[in-house]
C-alpha cells in the first residue's frame, strides 16, 4: 500500500500543495509552525477520518475559506484508486472513492491504512482515559472499518439517553428501551475493544522487551464486567443489570454513568502500574512498543503494511529508542517522516529518501 501523491487546497496553512511521494522513504523537514505536521495529518485523515487535534472537521479548514478539500492517489493491491474529501463547515464531509460518493464513512476507510506516531502519542499514559479510548478506537478502524459505525450507534443513543435525562422526571418506559439498546451496542464495543488489545498485547509484550532488555509488558481493557471467555450475550446481559442499577443515580446526575465511554486502558510493565510510575523513558518505551505492534497487527489482518507516519518524534527519542524505531522500518513500508532537519539520519539512511522541504505551507525549493 502506497501514497503516490496527495493535493491539499485550503487545508489548515496549505491554500494549495501537490506533492508526489517516494515509495519507500519521505523527509519532510522545516521550522516549527510551517506545516510539516499538517501534512501528516491529511494523510493520517484519509485513513481515518479523524484527527486527535480537532474537535470538529471544520477546524482544518483554513482561516477565511469556506471549505477545505484533500485529494489522493493511492496503490493497494497494483491497482491506483483515486480518494477525496471535501469539508465545510456545518455540514457533513463529502467522500469520495475512485468519483464515487461514499454515504457510509466504513465504505471509504476500507482504502488506506496509516499508522501514526506524534508527539502527541508520548503523553498516552499520561492524558485523560478519552485519549487512550481514542487512540484504541482508531487503531481497531484500520482492520475492522465498519466499528466506526458501532461507535456513531452507541454515541447517538448515548445522546438521546443524555437528552431524556436532562428532563424531570424521564420516562421511565422510554429510559429503559435506552438502557437495552445501550446494552446491546456497548457489550459490542466492549467485546471487540478487549479482543483486539489482547491481540495487540502479544506483539507489543515482544517489542518491548526488545527494547527494554527483557521487561515484562502488558496492556488490558478496564472493564468491570470482563472476564476470561465471557460472551457479547453475557457482557449485554451484565452491562443492561447495572444500567438498571444506576437508574436512580443516573436521573440524579443527568448523566449516563455506565458503558465503554467510561471505559480506560491499563499498562503494567513487570507488574507496575505504568500510568502512575514508569519514567518518562520507560513511557515512551511503551509508546514505541504499541505503535509498532499496531503497525504489525494491521499488517496481519489486512495482507498488507499501512502507511507509517513519524511526526518528530525521533527528537523526542534517545539514541536507542531512535535506532530501534529506524531499524524496525521495512523496506515494504512507506514512511513519511517530519524532523526540523536530517541530523538526526544516518548517509545511509537517507541515501534513498525523498527530501522535501516545507516553508509557510509551500514546498519550498
Amino acid at each position: 500500500m502506497k501514497v503516490k501523491n496527495i493535493e491539499l487546497k485550503n487545508f489548515r496553512n496549505y491554500e494549495t500543495l501537490f506533492l508526489e511521494f517516494n515509495e519507500q522513504k519521505n523527509l519532510i523537514i522545516g521550522e516549527n509552525a510551517q506545516g510539516k505536521t499538517n501534512l501528516l495529518e491529511a494523510v493520517y485523515y484519509l485513513s481515518i477520518l479523524d484527527s486527535t487535534r480537532i474537535k470538529k472537521d471544520s477546524e482544518l479548514i483554513k482561516f477565511g475559506a469556506e471549505q477545505a478539500a484533500i485529494k489522493a492517489n493511492v496503490l493497494k493491491n497494483d491497482t491506483d484508486i483515486d480518494l477525496n474529501i471535501t469539508i465545510e463547515a456545518g455540514k457533513n464531509k463529502v467522500l469520495k472513492v475512485n468519483g464515487l460518493k461514499k454515504n457510509k464513512q466504513s465504505e471509504f476507510k476500507r482504502v488506506l491504512q496509516a499508522v501514526s506516531f506524534c508527539t502527541n502519542d508520548l503523553l498516552l499514559l499520561r492524558g485523560e482515559p478519552s485519549f487512550r479510548r481514542k487512540w484504541l478506537d482508531n487503531a481497531i478502524c484500520q482492520i475492522y472499518p465498519v466499528y466506526i459505525e458501532k461507535l456513531q450507534k452507541y454515541n447517538k443513543i448515548r445522546l438521546q439517553k443524555a437528552n431524556l435525562l436532562s428532563e424531570y422526571p424521564p420516562d421511565p418506559d422510554m429510559l429503559d428501551v435506552f438502557n437495552m439498546q445501550l446494552a446491546t451496542s456497548g457489550a459490542n464495543i466492549i467485546f471487540i475493544r478487549n479482543k483486539f488489545l489482547v491481540e495487540l498485547n502479544k506483539i507489543a509484550n515482544l517489542k518491548h522487551k526488545q527494547i527494554a532488555q527483557n521487561e515484562e509488558f502488558k496492556t488490558y481493557y478496564e472493564n468491570e464486567f470482563l472476564e476470561e471467555n465471557i460472551t457479547v450475550k453475557e457482557l449485554e446481559e451484565k452491562l443492561y443489570e447495572k444500567l438498571c442499577a444506576t437508574k436512580d443515580e443516573e436521573t440524579r446526575k443527568m448523566q449516563c454513568l455506565t458503558g465503554p465511554h467510561r471505559d480506560d486502558i491499563a499498562f503494567f510493565v513487570n507488574e507496575t502500574d505504568s500510568k502512575k510510575y514508569a519514567s518518562q523513558g520507560q513511557q515512551r518505551t511503551i509508546v514505541l512498543a504499541l505503535k509498532l505492534a499496531e503497525l504489525e497487527i494491521i499488517k496481519e489482518k489486512n495482507n498488507d503494511y499501512p502507511i507509517l507516519l513519524l511526526d518528530d518524534v525521533l527528537a523526542e527519542l534517545d539514541i536507542t529508542r531512535q535506532n530501534y524505531l529506524l531499524n524496525s522500518i521495512d523496506k515494504n513500508i512507506q514512511t513519511i517522516i517530519t524532523c526540523t532537519d536530517t541530523k538526526a539520519f544516518s548517509e545511509e539512511f537517507l541515501a534513498d529518501m525523498k527530501i522535501v522541504e516545507i516553508e509557510a505551507g509551500k514546498i519550498k525549493g
